[in-house]
């Protein structure tokens, strides 16, 4: 501790009361004089704390209201059989929120893409080809976004059939059963994972506070014949709601 900058020891401290409860989500922690009194510290050691919390996602400023204990998000699970086939219609993100079939909003957009050196190398395919594009963000709700992706498709797979017509989305089964639909049965899921702060547009889509992480992945769809039919790249979830959960039999 002796070690330590002033403001990370500060922010330490503060960490500290925010995860024991005594700052309690939702309220204001004292002012920038009180802190300056309450740890002996200039002004600048108290903006440098409070901006190194902020950044971890557990402060944020609210105008006149000062600066508050953020709220903990709602933590979805993410389990490694939501691309199970199930009797009742569902897709891996209703499973994620627990949702029912009905029960939430997306918002997309299709467009035609050519095959960029990245998606050919995922595909298997030549750069340049002719890729479907669908632009997804997925709400629990009316109000809260909670993941959004760019689910790729080959064209040629897909061209002049309901897959590719936007007006039949948000589909039963998700993009397993719309691929079975065209007799292409997908009989493995490859995913890829990283965690990262988001970008600009992400966060606005998102509707992300400042400071809050992301889980961003790479999704491959794989058919029986052993050809990559769908890649989804990327899929981006806030990260300080969501927890990956695997089942590993050894």
């Amino acid at each position: 501790m002796a070690d330590q900058p002033a403001y990370q020891a500060m922010a330490e401290d503060l960490r500290a009361r925010i995860k024991s409860g005594e700052y309690a989500p939702g309220t204001q922690i004292p002012t920038l004089p009180e802190l300056c009194d309450l740890y002996s510290v200039s002004v600048t050691t108290v903006r440098n704390a409070l901006a190194l919390l902020r950044t971890e996602g557990l402060l944020e400023m609210r105008g006149k209201r000062g600066t508050l204990v953020r709220s903990a998000p709602t933590v979805y699970r993410l389990t490694d059989d939501r691309y199970r086939r199930r009797p009742e219609p569902s897709t891996p993100y209703t499973v994620d929120e627990n949702l029912g079939w009905q029960e939430y909003r997306l918002d997309k957009r299709f467009e035609r893409a050519a095959a960029t050196p990245e998606l050919a190398e995922l595909f298997g395919c030549p750069v340049g080809e002719p890729l479907l594009a669908r632009h997804f963000v997925f709400y629990a709700d009316d109000q809260s976004p909670t993941q959004m992706s760019t689910s790729y498709l080959l064209w040629a797979d897909v061209a002049g059939t309901p897959v590719a017509d936007p007006i039949n989305e948000p589909w039963p089964g998700g993009t397993i059963a719309q691929l079975a639909t065209l007799g292409i049965t997908v009989a493995e899921v490859k995913e890829s994972w990283t965690a990262d702060m988001p970008t600009r547009a992400q966060a606005t889509a998102l509707k992300l506070p400042s400071g809050t992480p992301v889980l961003r992945w790479t999704r491959r769809m794989v058919s029986d014949t052993g050809r990559v039919v769908e890649v989804a790249d990327p899929i981006v979830r806030r990260g300080n709601s969501t927890v990956v959960e695997t089942a590993i039999k050894v």
